[in-house]
Parts: structure tokens; C-alpha cells; sequence
């Protein structure tokens, strides 16, 4: 099989196109949900194959067929809780394929490819890793990114920008939920609901329409996908909101976080995970390392200005 995804060009850059095809065959998938200036505007898409029952997945389908051309150890930025290196593959696409000439640089991935393995769309790569660049609350994932012929394939951060071909649903969430799960720097909450697990992928909507995908605010930006047409074609900066709580504001589909704080039962936690899902425990993730939570609490989830908190707060640093 080979990937069918295919390439535009603006009048400024090319943007590659990933179909709902690619992304069915993983669980999770967000483009802005990361600290990174290699997912700047939406310039690489993290790719979520699922979790075990006891514990986060190893399995690393690869998202296109074609021939490896590199695999190499890089440097990852130091943890005490994670290993100061990961691996870089580099996959050149089939010749049939429409990105044919690209290259796909993927990270994450203790391989198990050599260069020049041929690898079908789903083969394995090797096994997943966590390296320093995971935040602990962090779930298992192939980072991935396009690079044109004249792009250092080598440089974190200059991927293509990448648009979706796949609907994501936008699902209203009022703030509220049960404790479904937690770790330790997280929980996850019962709501909102996926409507229909294993279908089509959802996400929190905005206010204005469209589906949030970041780290709020514990990350600097994020995005809104699924915008309405006339909002997407709107060239001036658009306000966003969750229930009624100003967010920041979205040039094109990037969000600019205002100085905000993100409360849970009124208290401030770390931040809100935002992506977009398609199992059945897709909820509300709270990045809470400062607070514990027991399955089953109720919590009610609010967004607001950092000042509002302070006054709220006492001591405030």
C-alpha cells in the first residue's frame, strides 16, 4: 500500500495533506499539543497509536510506505526521569506516491528499519520511546514532520506546513466531568463523550466553532481546526473561547494564548490538553502535576485571566 496523501502549493509555501486514511490508523493525533517550535503553525502532527491496559504502547506503525534512507541517535534535551537521546528515521515515499521527492522525518522511534528496508503504509518502524523531550504527562507517539529536496532534513523545527483531508467533530463541553482516570501529573475526565468511538475524531469545540487543539497554557500557542468556512477565510485575528472564558486569539487556524490560568474547582492546575480522538476514553485531559485527583471526582474546568486568579489567590507568584 502506498500513502495516499498529496501535496499543494500556495502562492508562499507547499502544505502536505494528510487524508482521514492516515490518520484512522492511529488513536489520537494532534498538530499544536507540544512545547516545541518544530510544530510552530502546525508544521508536524504527532500520531498516537494507543495505550495498553497496563501501561502506554510501543507500537510504531509507520504513516507512509516507501524506502528508509536513514536512521540516526540525536540528542534529546535532559530529564531525570528519561534518557538524554532519541532516534531520527528518514523515509523517502514511494515513487508512486503524490509526496514522492519529499522526505519524512520521523522521531520517537527506536528502530528497527535499517536504510534501504522497503516498509509498507502500518509496518512497524520498531518501538516507541520516551526521550527527554516528554513532558511526563505525555502519552506514547511518532512525531512527524515533510521536508522539501532543499530543506536539512536534520533541523528540528522547518517541516511543511500540514493540512487535514479527515473531519473532526466538534463536540460542546460545558466544563464538567468525573475523574476517569489519573496518573501522576494527570487526570482525565468522563466528558466530553465520543459520540461514536472508533468512527471519526472529535475534539473540545471553541465557542466560534471549530476544534482546540494545544496545551493551554502550559504551551505557548495552539490551534483551531474545523473552523466554519467564513471564519477560516476571515484574514483579521478571531477571539476564542470555551465557554465564555477567553482563550487567546487565532491568527489564520494558530491560537495565541492570553495570560491565563486554567482552574479546576477553582483552584489553578497546570494547564488543559486539547487534541483530537477517536477511541472511547477521549475526555478532558488536566496536566495537574501540583494537585491529585481520585477517580470519580466531580471538577468543574475553568479558563481565565492570570489577574483574575491573583486577586482570587493568595500568596500569588
Amino acid at each position: 500500500m502506498h500513502l495516499n496523501v498529496h501535496a499543494t502549493q500556495t502562492e508562499t509555501t507547499m502544505a502536505v495533506t494528510l487524508p482521514e486514511a492516515v490518520l484512522a490508523r492511529y488513536e489520537r493525533f494532534s498538530l499544536y499539543n507540544s512545547p516545541y517550535p518544530a510544530h510552530d503553525g502546525g508544521c508536524a502532527v504527532d500520531l498516537y497509536p494507543g495505550t495498553l491496559e497496563n501501561g502506554r504502547t510501543t507500537a510504531a506503525p509507520s504513516p507512509v510506505a516507501g524506502t528508509v534512507r536513514e536512521t540516526r541517535t540525536v540528542r534529546a534535551p535532559s530529564k531525570p526521569y528519561a534518557p538524554e537521546h532519541d532516534h531520527l528515521i528518514l523515509l523517502e515515499p514511494a515513487d508512486s506516491s503524490p509526496v514522492a521527492g519529499l522526505t519524512v522525518r520521523i522521531l520517537h522511534v527506536d528502530p528497527a528499519v535499517d536504510a534501504g528496508d522497503r516498509i509498507d503504509r502500518g509496518d512497524s518502524l520498531g518501538r516507541l520511546v520516551r526521550a527527554g523531550f516528554f513532558a511526563p504527562w505525555v502519552d506514547n507517539h511518532l512525531h512527524v514532520g515533510f521536508r522539501s529536496p532543499d530543506q536539512n532534513p536534520y533541523r528540528a523545527a522547518g517541516s511543511l506546513p500540514i493540512d487535514l483531508d479527515a473531519a473532526v467533530r466538534p463536540l460542546e463541553w460545558d466544563g464538567t466531568g468525573r475523574v476517569r482516570s489519573t496518573g501522576d501529573t494527570y487526570a482525565v475526565l468522563n466528558a466530553p463523550t465520543h459520540p461514536e468511538p472508533g468512527a471519526a475524531f472529535v475534539g473540545v469545540r471553541a465557542d466560534c466553532g471549530g476544534v482546540l487543539d494545544g496545551g493551554v497554557p502550559h504551551y505557548d500557542g495552539g490551534g483551531l481546526l474545523e473552523q466554519p468556512e467564513s471564519a477560516a477565510d476571515e484574514p483579521t485575528e478571531t477571539a476564542v473561547s470555551l465557554n465564555g472564558d477567553r482563550l487567546g486569539v487565532a491568527d489564520g487556524r494558530t491560537i495565541a494564548w492570553d495570560d491565563v490560568t486554567v482552574t479546576a474547582n477553582g483552584e489553578p492546575i497546570t494547564g488543559l490538553s486539547l487534541f483530537c480522538a477517536r477511541d472511547g476514553e477521549f475526555g478532558a485531559k488536566l496536566i495537574c502535576p501540583e494537585r491529585s485527583f481520585a477517580r470519580g471526582d466531580r471538577v468543574r474546568v475553568r479558563v481565565r485571566s492570570s489577574d483574575d486568579v491573583c486577586k482570587d489567590t493568595t500568596p500569588c507568584r
